[in-house]
């Protein structure tokens, strides 16, 4: 049997897993790689501007296609500039498999030149990661890989290749088969336990379904919507699940937590069975965690065993895979009594609905709500501050829309790339990313790749000139000492004690011209419409629309910092 290099397997390894995009950055580790992959033309490979924006982009693509997404890196620098990336995928479940390069078997440990021990580095926030020490590994190695990264809860697994493994001559077989001790996820369902479930949400009077992520994830969204029709029973989302139902079934009443509705998180309060699927109960959500739905049975089904009770005890844990639990509690679920909980529930939206103070200059709403009406089937990313929560609150999200944002870390900077990975995987959906003037420019470099590959992204820049989210805070709880979130502030701003105003850097507009891409401005309520409409009609580049949007406009409501969900700020 002839024998090829272990760069010649990896590349027959990723078509037999079906790989058919890669997101890589070269490097004097994985050059050879580099040099296979150039050989072939059916993987397709993306080379983005830096490696954060990398593993952000295969992160979005995972989302979006269901497909794993595959990064490739050097080592050193290459390498430790993916653990953002690998974080924010680690948090939100997102099935990635990053090949790094590493140096030659006979340096490592003796600091080498752009030598890191990356899987010690990373190995508190990837699923799953190894080095290569042996040729004859290789094969077994990548097949347990994404074997890995997509069952049972998904997750980034990481995979360190030594030049002189890569190079050696050995076996060119691929193993069809996976066989780990140890690692068996469950999927199926304890019908014990789920009639149990099943029995107490009958007899609840105030019952409330709790969607996370895990729901979207698992696509179980049409078993799901099924269930809530039958039931009768109203459904909150966290962020990571708005969309688990479409935003407009009147059953549904909103997101909760940090800056969820009212009504959402009062009816988290006052429900008697929370009956929550997908989600980790972070403190986002959950607020003082032992007055969290403190009259409610609580009802968890989750495909991680090591999330139930970790933080909310719960008194039915159920698990399985979302998509098969609801599918099961759709053979079984009856109509609920829920007729004077739901008006209740209408009761509080009518007291203080999710809305936003009118006035002249441009709002979020605005935007948001224009956005609605122009795209009905479109990816929105987004990425972390006030117009993140903006979206979660007023983005209609839909069995054609899906929202991507990263939710468990809160990664400033991972809407732009996400957005780029989100549209080469589905060249014929719409795509449109939000971002805030600080998170855009922290992977602004991007829209070298947006050009070069062709991508009609529609990127909306939320221009506040503040780094609005910690700005809120320090407006609400910090006497308005607006420290190290001014993004005009400077020397010059220093030197005139703020009187003399600098002009904003950069010109966002002028900025995406000079990489080829359009660049719109919008300063008035009535230029929107039009905005959308310019931006939809480029085919080739991306579009960004830089709002201009008043400093002082706040996401609301707003919790307590170490309040209760009941303990709201409606508005100030």
């Amino acid at each position: 049997m002839r024998q090829i290099t272990g760069n010649k397997l990896l590349v027959r390894a990723l078509k037999e897993e079906g790989v058919d995009t890669i997101f890589g950055y070269p490097g004097a580790c994985t050059i050879d790689i580099s040099d296979e992959l150039y050989r072939q033309d059916e993987i397709k490979v993306i080379l983005p501007r830096h490696e954060q924006a990398l593993v952000h982009a295969a992160d979005a693509y995972a989302r979006t296609t269901g497909k794993v997404g595959v990064c490739l890196v050097t080592s050193g620098p290459g390498a430790t500039n993916l653990v953002t990336g690998l974080a924010t995928a680690n948090y939100d479940s997102v099935p990635l498999v990053c090949f790094t390069g590493q140096v030659a078997r006979h340096l490592i440990g003796n600091d080498a030149f752009q030598e890191v021990d990356i899987v010690g580095i990373t190995r508190s926030i990837t699923k799953y990661g190894v080095t290569v020490s042996k040729r004859e590994d290789l094969g077994r190695i990548i097949k347990e890989a994404f074997y890995i990264a997509r069952t049972g809860r998904p997750g980034p697994v990481l995979i360190d290749l030594p030049k002189d493994v890569m190079s050696e001559l050995g076996s060119p077989e691929y193993p069809e088969t996976v066989n780990l001790r140890g690692y068996k996820p469950n999927t199926s369902v304890h019908m014990g336990q789920l009639k149990r479930a099943l029995k107490m949400l009958n007899k609840a009077k105030k019952p409330l379904f709790l969607a996370g992520g895990g729901v979207n994830i698992a696509r179980a969204n049409k078993e799901f919507t099924e269930v809530v029709n039958i039931t009768n029973v109203p459904v909150v989302t966290t962020i990571m699940g708005r969309g688990a139902v479409p935003t407009d079934h009147p059953l549904f009443i909103g997101n909760l937590g940090m800056h969820g509705a009212y009504a959402a998180n009062m009816a988290v309060s006052e429900c008697d069975l929370l009956f929550s699927i997908g989600t980790r109960f972070n403190d986002r959500i959950t607020g003082k965690l032992h007055e969290f739905a403190p009259n409610a049975q609580i009802v968890h089904i989750d495909i991680d065993t090591a999330s139930i009770s970790r933080n909310i005890h719960v008194h039915v844990p159920i698990v399985a895979d979302a998509k098969e639990a609801v599918a099961k509690m759709r053979e079984y679920v009856e109509p609920c009594e829920t007729k004077e909980w739901l008006e209740r529930i209408a009761q509080w939206n009518a007291e203080h609905p999710l809305t936003m103070k009118v006035h002249g200059s441009i709002g979020p709403r605005d935007i948001i709500e224009e956005m609605n009406r122009q795209f009905d089937d479109a990816i929105i990313t987004t990425d972390v501050g006030q117009h993140q929560m903006f979206v979660t609150q007023y983005a209609e999200i839909t069995e054609k829309k899906q929202l991507v944002t990263s939710g468990g870390l809160g990664t400033m900077g991972y809407g732009f790339p996400a957005a780029i990975g989100a549209k080469i995987g589905n060249p014929d959906r719409t795509v449109i990313a939000i971002s805030g003037d600080g998170g855009m420019q922290m992977n602004i470099q991007e829209f070298a790749t947006a050009v070069l590959e062709e991508l009609p992204l529609i990127l909306c820049v939320f221009n506040n000139e503040y780094l609005g989210m910690v700005r809120q805070w320090q407006k609400l709880f910090y006497g308005k000492r607006y420290g190290m979130t001014n993004l005009r502030s400077g020397a010059l701003f220093r030197r005139t004690n703020g009187e003399e105003m600098p002009e904003y850097t950069p010109d966002f507009v002028r900025l995406a011209e000079s990489y080829g891409a359009k660049g719109i401005r919008v300063t008035k309520k009535e230029e929107i419409k039009e905005a959308f409409e310019e931006a939809g009609k480029n085919t080739t580049v991306p579009t960004l629309i830089e709002f201009i949007i008043d400093p002082e406009e706040m996401v609301y409501p707003m919790i307590k910092p170490g309040g209760t969900l009941e303990e709201m700020i409606v508005e100030c």
